[in-house]
């Protein structure tokens, strides 16, 4: 019965086919809305905790914003680590500088830390060594680099011919000491469209000619456990005994509360985008369960027909509930292959235009579109396909309409 019914509402889908896709056309369009609109929020979305991610979402930044003439010091830093919930501390002092390796210069984001840095923000050593007590007691004059400086400026294949060599900052020679894996997308560098990173000893990086201030006046730190909520705190209270109980004297920042804010935002526009685009569905539904009662009405005799010869109640219900349904579904098979069509043209201007932005069609949408527009199929076929079940036999056939 089933089968049949499905080649009978194919039939008449086939037999008026503008007619079908004038109505398919609210189908199309909303769901074209919903896909598009949802996967453009979520791209986005994604792209910005992305690079938020990156700039430490297990660490912990400060910025101090009035020391009140008691400035923190390295050893101040060194007493908070293994202090309660707080596992390490380093300067994080960033700032553009110029480099210049053999005859090329570039700008470079240089920050200041120390020995425990590279454990706070997980950096991978792709060769060589990291900074170690000895460097920043001495104030040496050495560096860590990122592979595109390796690579790029020094023109070594191998990332390892880079230990050793030498590099100028800021019109001062750096003995490269090591490089890490590659940061030309993440951290602070990118957010400041610098693409070459390096890393020097705090008590080196206050000494350089351009340096801004001799001050501590950021510093990062690690969680134990990753209990950043409780480290923050211990943090806290220390600058508040510190800076006189001014909590405007400091600031800290916790990418990880900012993360789980951007997925309260995504959802929450998502949901309203979403509200907006199903607006253009239920316009859809109004128009499939106009064209059904004029359907309805146009089979009138053909109905009398199969119900004078046994056709059950069951039977005509069903098979305009299956031709309503197929109507929608088509719509909404058309409205997500052009949306598919449209997330891969936008991603190919992003990419033209060198955004590291990308927009996929996930499943999760293509999922609730189908739901949303099978139940505006079976939702709005309903009334025509019971008046048609509803019919009297006697009265379909007398029907000259």
């Amino acid at each position: 019965m089933i089968i049949q019914s499905l080649k009978m509402a194919w039939e008449s889908v086939r037999s008026n086919k503008m007619r079908s896709f004038l109505t398919m056309l609210g189908i199309i369009i909303g769901v074209f809305s919903l896909v598009v609109l949802v996967s453009l929020i979520d791209g986005a979305t994604s792209s910005i905790t992305g690079s938020i991610a990156t700039l430490g979402s297990s660490s912990l930044n400060i910025n101090i914003m009035d020391d009140k003439g008691r400035p923190l010091s390295q050893e101040d830093l060194e007493s908070l680590c293994g202090n309660g919930a707080i596992e390490w501390v380093s300067p994080s002092g960033s700032s553009a500088f110029s480099i210049r390796c053999g005859h090329k210069e570039d700008s470079v984001n240089v920050t200041g830390v120390n020995q425990y840095y590279a454990q706070i923000e997980q950096l991978e050593s792709a060769a060589g060594r990291m900074l170690q007590v000895p460097d920043i007691d001495n104030h040496l004059d050495v560096a860590v680099v990122n592979e595109d400086i390796a690579k790029d400026l020094m023109g070594f294949s191998r990332v390892q011919d880079a230990v050793g060599g030498e590099i100028v900052i800021d019109g001062r020679p750096f003995t490269v000491i090591g490089v890490i894996r590659n940061t030309t997308d993440s951290g602070i560098a990118s957010f400041m469209g610098v693409q070459y990173a390096a890393y020097i000893p705090h008590t080196t990086f206050i000494r350089l000619p351009s340096a801004r201030t001799t001050k501590i006046t950021s510093f990062t730190l690690s969680a134990k456990n990753g209990d950043l909520e409780q480290a923050q705190e211990d943090i806290g209270q220390f600058l508040l005994e510190r800076f006189d109980n001014d909590e405007d004297a400091f600031y800290v920042m916790n990418f990880q509360s900012i993360l789980d804010a951007m997925g309260s935002v995504n959802g929450t526009l998502s949901l309203v985008m979403g509200g907006v685009a199903a607006i253009s569905l239920l316009v859809g539904g109004i128009g499939i369960m106009n064209i059904m009662l004029v359907s309805v009405t146009e089979r009138t005799r053909e109905i009398g027909i199969r119900k004078a010869i046994g056709a059950g109640r069951k039977v005509i219900l069903l098979q305009f509930l299956i031709e309503a349904l197929m109507i929608s579904l088509i719509g909404c098979g058309i409205g997500i292959f052009l949306s598919w069509l449209a997330l891969q043209v936008i991603s190919a201007v992003a990419a033209a235009s060198s955004a590291t932005i990308t927009f996929g069609l996930s499943a999760r949408v293509v999922i609730i579109s189908t739901a949303f527009s099978t139940g505006i199929g079976l939702l709005f076929g309903l009334y025509p396909a019971n008046k048609a079940a509803s019919m009297k036999p006697i009265d379909a056939l007398r029907y000259n309409g």
